[in-house]
């Protein structure tokens, strides 16, 4: 497809840098045109319709996606298909690209997220936490009960979840509790050893069972062997155990019971690990759904307490998926997903001070541009090229050169703080674009979108 771009006069020698490496690679034939304006950001559809000319053999206009407006009425006045490229120009090979593997569709790791101390809430509380667990990926909402307190309302409250559609829990020894939250449709019981083996049989539904303490295997064998003579529907569960309190010998007890019951379908409780472990929780979600993909653990049972562990249910559905692809083709979990990649970036985009330098000298208006490249600040206009790594010192010297207003002070401070937090933690950083936090990045709209459209330049 012959493909014409339209830039301004700043972006143009990295555009055709850019283009020049890639066609090559890819099927596709271009043109680029540079309008007579400066920042590509301030085209306007209504401008380049006016001002464009297009060569017959053009199948494709793609106009930058840092620009705003209605870019039907381009394709309208030129007959053209219009799309609007990336925002920064350096992603082209990746938008242009055969798209990243996408581990998007498939997994097989079951996600049971657990409202703790259930019994405390009201009503209203628990279906709202109940709809963000389901929200963010879970497949089954797990009731936490408090122990040594029978909740009379269980079956009320299983109910109403499940007549929302949702799949339940009960995490529970207290048989009275378990035989009310399974008639009114709970369909797994957290979980049974030899304290509450006799009653399972009427209940009626799956149960987990897990050994009478997490260092004694041995009684799991007698416990599968009673469920299996009773017809009793089972998951095994040898317990995770916290760091420091047996976690590396709980490990090996998965992979134990693995090996003496090879058919049986098994699950991993993770909150040991995720909320008992003071760091933030993506890695070590990652990292326990690679091992139970490996070792075939096909459910998990998460909490989301602790604030560094708030989005584990989120994170596990990103993870599972990823994890499916690594183990089912059997690559490394890289270049799959990066919603986990949270705290840095995936890639860093340098630009060398030799660009930002040619850079700043072509700028002929008032408009800044700020950039955070090689460990420092830059800030760039027609009439200035400031550069530091402290925001406050660039800003009074900006201030004494140029003096601002208080509207544009907000928006220097704010982008400042912004790239500051990028040259800090190793992220990219484009102007008027959010910070990439993964899954947890919060769309932000450009300062440009916010203000009404201004006259066509």
């Amino acid at each position: 497809m012959h493909t014409l771009f339209i830039t301004g006069k700043l972006a143009a020698p990295a555009l055709q840098r850019v283009l020049g490496e890639l066609a090559p690679k890819l099927d596709f034939t271009y043109d680029v045109v540079v309008l007579n304006i400066s920042v590509a950001a301030l085209l306007t559809p209504a401008w380049v319709a006016r001002h464009l000319h297009v060569p017959p053999e053009v199948e494709r206009i793609l106009v930058p996606g840092s620009t705003v407006g209605d870019w039907d009425e381009l394709a309208r006045a030129t007959g053209k298909y219009v799309e609007r490229g990336p925002v920064d120009l350096r992603d082209l090979p990746e938008w242009f690209g055969q798209p990243r593997v996408s581990a998007a569709d498939r997994y097989d790791l079951e996600i049971l997220a657990e409202i703790n101390h259930a019994p405390r809430l009201s009503a209203a509380e628990l279906e709202a936490q109940a709809a963000a667990f389901v929200a963010a990926g879970a497949d089954i909402i797990d009731l936490g009960c408090v122990p040594g307190h029978t909740w009379h309302d269980v079956g009320d409250a299983v109910k109403r979840l499940r007549d929302r559609g949702w799949r339940v829990s009960i995490d529970s020894f207290n048989a009275a509790e378990v035989a009310a939250a399974t008639r009114a449709g709970a369909e797994l019981v957290l979980s049974v050893n030899h304290a509450n083996l006799a009653a399972a049989p009427d209940w009626g539904c799956e149960v987990v069972a897990i050994p009478d303490q997490p260092d004694q295997l041995d009684t799991l064998d007698d416990i599968v062997a009673t469920l299996t003579a009773q017809k009793v529907r089972h998951r095994l569960d040898p317990i995770l155990e916290p760091i420091g309190l047996g976690f590396a010998a709980s490990l090996g007890r998965y992979l134990e019971t693995r090996r003496r019951f090879p058919h049986h379908e098994m699950m991993m409780g993770i909150g040991n690990l995720t909320e008992l472990t003071e760091v933030d929780s993506a890695g070590v979600n990652a990292l326990l759904a690679g091992f139970c993909q490996e070792v075939g653990i096909r459910s998990v049972l998460t909490t989301a307490v602790a604030n560094w562990a708030r989005d584990s249910v989120r994170e596990l559905d990103v993870a599972r998926r990823v994890m499916f692809h690594a183990v089912t083709h059997r690559v490394p979990p890289k270049k799959l997903d990066d919603r986990l990649v949270q705290l840095r970036d995936r890639k860093l985009r340098p630009i060398s001070d030799t660009e930002l330098a040619d850079l700043a000298a072509r700028i002929t208006d008032p408009n800044f541009r700020l950039f955070a490249a090689q460990g420092r600040l830059h800030v760039m206009n027609g009439q200035m090229h400031l550069i530091g790594d402290d925001p406050f010192l660039l800003f009074d010297q900006l201030h004494q050169r140029q003096p601002v207003t208080p509207d544009h002070a907000f928006y220097l401070g704010y982008e400042l703080a912004k790239a500051l937090t990028a040259l800090t933690l190793g992220k990219n950083y484009v102007q008027d674009q959010a910070l990439n936090w993964g899954l947890a990045t919060r769309a932000e709209i450009s300062h440009r979108s916010r203000r009404p459209a201004e006259p066509s330049p």
